[in-house]
């Protein structure tokens, strides 16, 4: 997998996350920083993002800029 670029495996890891709408999420990747965006609806979520792409490879740092309503 780590033959995959960096967005693609962001991507899966969001996606295969029971607790997250992934398609309500966007997010930027920059030289192993990626920056989540947009609105769930739990501070769970929020967090469930985020530990989704801790251990992905290639992931150094995560700034999470979800916002819950």
């Amino acid at each position: 997998m780590i033959d995959m670029p960096l967005d693609d495996r962001v991507l899966t890891a969001l996606e295969r996350n029971p607790h997250i709408v992934s398609h309500h999420l966007r997010f930027e990747t920059h030289q192993g920083r990626v920056t989540l965006r947009g609105v769930v609806r739990t501070y769970y979520q929020k967090q469930m993002a985020q530990e989704a792409l801790r251990y992905v490879d290639g992931v150094d740092e995560i700034a999470n800029e979800l916002e819950v309503c």
